[in-house]
This record gives C-alpha cells, sequence and structure tokens, in this order.
C-alpha cells in the first residue's frame, strides 16, 4: 500500500467516525424530548391528565433557549486528556441514560406526576447541555464544505428522534407496557455513549486563553452577523413559527383528536422531513448557502399556503396530513441552512458559546411569535395569520438572500 493510499484510507475512516458520531449524539439526543412533548402527553392524557397539567409539561422546554447562559461553562472548561468537549459528552450522554431508566418505576405515570416532571426537567437540562457540547464538537471537526451535511443530519437526527421518541415509543408503549417503552429509549440513547466512548477527539488548541463570559456577546462583533441574527433569522423563522402554531388549534376547532393530531403532526409529518434535512444538507454543498435558503423560503411560503383549508376549517384527513408533510419538510429545509450559516459566525474558541446563542436567540423569538400568532388569530382569523406568516417569510428569504451576496462564505 502506498503513503497516499494509506492517507486517503485514513483520511476516510476518520470522515465516517466523524459522521457517525454526530448522528448518534443528534439522534439520541432528541429521542427523549419527543418521547417527552409528543409520546408521553399521549399517554397522560390517555390516562385523565389535565391540559392545564399537560401545559406545564411543556413548560419545561423553556431549557433550551436558556442554554446560553450556561454554554460559556462547556467552552471553557474541559479535560484536556480526554478530550474537551467528550469529557462533557460522556458523563452528559451517561446522563440521559440514567434519567431516562429513573422513570421506569413509575408504570401508570398519570399517577406520579410529581416524580415525572422532575426526571423530565433534569432530562432536558442533561440534553440541552449535550447539544452546546456537540455542536460545539461540531463547528471544530466539520470544514466550511462539510457543515450543510454535519447541519443535515443534526436536523434530520432531531426529526428520527421525535418520529421515535414520539411515535415507536407509544406503541411499544400500547402493546407492552410503560417499562417497555421506557428501556426501548433507554437502550437506543446508550449506543450513542458507546459511540462517545470510542471516539478520540482532536486536541483542541486555544487563540485566546480561556474564553468565558465576557466573550458571550461577541459574536455580534462579526461582519454581518448582527443583521443576520436580529433581522433575517427573525423573519425567516417568525414567519415558519407563525405558520405552525395556529395548526394545533386549527386542527382541535375541526374535532380532531389529541391522539390524531400527536401522530398525525410528530410523527406522520415529521418522516419526510428527516429525508428533507438530509437533501438540504446535500443541497448547501451543491448550490451553496444563498440558493438553498432562496430555494428553502420560496417552498415554505408556497407550503404554507397548503395550510390555508385547514385556516378556513377545512380539515379532511388526507389534504391536511400531506400539507403537513410538506410544510414540515421544508421548516427542516429551512433549519439546516440557518444552522449551516450560524455554525459559519461560531468561532472555534468559543464555539458552543457562539452557536448556542445564535440558535437560542432563533429559539426564543419562535416562542414568542407562537404566542403572539395565537393571539391575533383570536383577532383576524387563521387566515389571515397565514397570510401574514408568508410575508413574513418572504421578506426575510429576500433580506437572507442580499445578507449572503454581501456577507456570505463561499465554500465548495
Amino acid at each position: 500500500m502506498t503513503t497516499a493510499t494509506a492517507v486517503a484510507d485514513d483520511t476516510t475512516r476518520l470522515g465516517a467516525e466523524r459522521f457517525r458520531l454526530i448522528t448518534a449524539l443528534y439522534f439520541t439526543q432528541w429521542l427523549g424530548v419527543g418521547f417527552l412533548t409528543i409520546g408521553l402527553v399521549a399517554i397522560l392524557r390517555e390516562g385523565g391528565t389535565s391540559l392545564a397539567t399537560l401545559g406545564l409539561l411543556q413548560t419545561i422546554g423553556i431549557i433550551w433557549p436558556l442554554k446560553f447562559l450556561w454554554a460559556p461553562l462547556i467552552d471553557r472548561y474541559g479535560s484536556r486528556r480526554i478530550g474537551h468537549y467528550r469529557s462533557w459528552l460522556i458523563p452528559l450522554q451517561l446522563g440521559l441514560v440514567l434519567s431516562l431508566l429513573a422513570l421506569t418505576p413509575f408504570v401508570g405515570p398519570s399517577d406520579h406526576l410529581g416524580p415525572i416532571i422532575v426526571i423530565c426537567a433534569l432530562y432536558v437540562v442533561f440534553s440541552a447541555t449535550q447539544d452546546i457540547a456537540a455542536d460545539a464538537l461540531v463547528v471544530r471537526l466539520l470544514t466550511a464544505g462539510e457543515r450543510g451535511l454535519g447541519n443535515g443530519i443534526q436536523v434530520g437526527g432531531n426529526y428520527l428522534g421525535s418520529v421515535v421518541g414520539g411515535g415507536l415509543a407509544v406503541l411499544v408503549y400500547d402493546r407492552f407496557g410503560w417499562v417497555a417503552a421506557i428501556l426501548l429509549l433507554a437502550v437506543l440513547t446508550a449506543t450513542a455513549l458507546g459511540v462517545v466512548i470510542a471516539y478520540r477527539e482532536p486536541e483542541r488548541e486555544l487563540v485566546v486563553e480561556r474564553p468565558g463570559y465576557r466573550d458571550l456577546l461577541t459574536v455580534f462583533r462579526q461582519k454581518g452577523c448582527r443583521s443576520w441574527t436580529f433581522l433575517v433569522v427573525p423573519l425567516y423563522y417568525v414567519g415558519a413559527a407563525v405558520g405552525y402554531a395556529i395548526v394545533s388549534p386549527a386542527l382541535v376547532d375541526a374535532g380532531w383528536s389529541l391522539t390524531r393530531i400527536g401522530i398525525v403532526t410528530g410523527v406522520v409529518a415529521s418522516v419526510p422531513a428527516v429525508l428533507t434535512s438530509l437533501g438540504a444538507g446535500w443541497l448547501v454543498g451543491r448550490l451553496g448557502r444563498r440558493r438553498t435558503l432562496v430555494l428553502g423560503g420560496l417552498l415554505l411560503a408556497l407550503s404554507s399556503l397548503g395550510l390555508l383549508p385547514l385556516a378556513l376549517g377545512s380539515a379532511t384527513t388526507l389534504w391536511t396530513s400531506l400539507a403537513l408533510c410538506l410544510f414540515m419538510a421544508t421548516y427542516a429545509m429551512a433549519n439546516v441552512v440557518v444552522y449551516t450559516i450560524n455554525m459559519d459566525y461560531s468561532r472555534a474558541d468559543s464555539a458552543g458559546t457562539d452557536f448556542t446563542t445564535l440558535t437560542s436567540f432563533a429559539l426564543a423569538i419562535s416562542f414568542i411569535a407562537a404566542g403572539l400568532a395565537l393571539g391575533l388569530a383570536q383577532l383576524v382569523g387563521y387566515p389571515g395569520v397565514l397570510v401574514a406568516s408568508i410575508v413574513l417569510v418572504l421578506i426575510g428569504t429576500a433580506l437572507g438572500a442580499r445578507h449572503q451576496q454581501r456577507h456570505g462564505v463561499t465554500a465548495a
């Protein structure tokens, strides 16, 4: 074997290891989250839990947008011997497994809401913190040309986690019971722990001595970062969030059961989103960030139009399911390109802090926009809100194209 062949083989092996690690981390981190937000809600509702209590359970999700508050700690502290971010990922992944296993004694979850909510909150803290370390490691491992595919895997892994955690786990629960469903999630989550333990993180070379809280906002000093974060992304994301916010209440008004809504919105519509995420990652590499962003925005606006019959009160199962599949697929595409550009702005020394800060702002804006959309729907109706969401997406797409023309990365 020649030296060149050996180097090529090593490069291929290292590339496969990186993407195997990325897939394992992002898939398993969302397994439990998908179960908590979709599967557990359905299980508890079937057991007679009130909607108010279910709403309290959903508020645990606010931990994710707040994770930027402790992201600098992940960048600042870590083991050089084990690997800076790997030294976080191993105990956090173990924490995800153990917190899932801690749910197994509570057969008949509706009768044990107190401890279940506490354990779920702990799980979400582990999951959000694992996401910081995973994002930071991915920023360091991927070249500019590989980030599209990496973020396609990230978004696709999240949706696949929702399908398994929100759909398959419920089916297992229905057939084999609570313990079997929780063990399924724990075993799948543990697979990523093995991948992390086997991985050897490249040594981290710092330009600054120790990144910390003083670096939290310096990411916005980069050229074009403020306009991207505070103008383009809010419009691009808010439009999608506003459109999606009316889906569940519109389906309830149309007479759909909660179980049917959960299956269609959380499972059926997530399957095409997984495939689209991977395709969008490939497109970013082939077409570039600017063209993919424009294509994603136009398709997102078009797919939002498909929700118009639902907004007008007509929610046939076939059409609504197809419209939601198309909407979630294009929403996933938008996520991939936004995450890729956020990664472009994330510096190697403070990768976890930068990426988390940028994505947390967009997530927080989405939460706020969703709440305002429901209030606005009371005044102008679902169709008016849907039209507004399409206008916002198109404006965000136009501004995003202009931003990328001026400040975008041109890596192949």
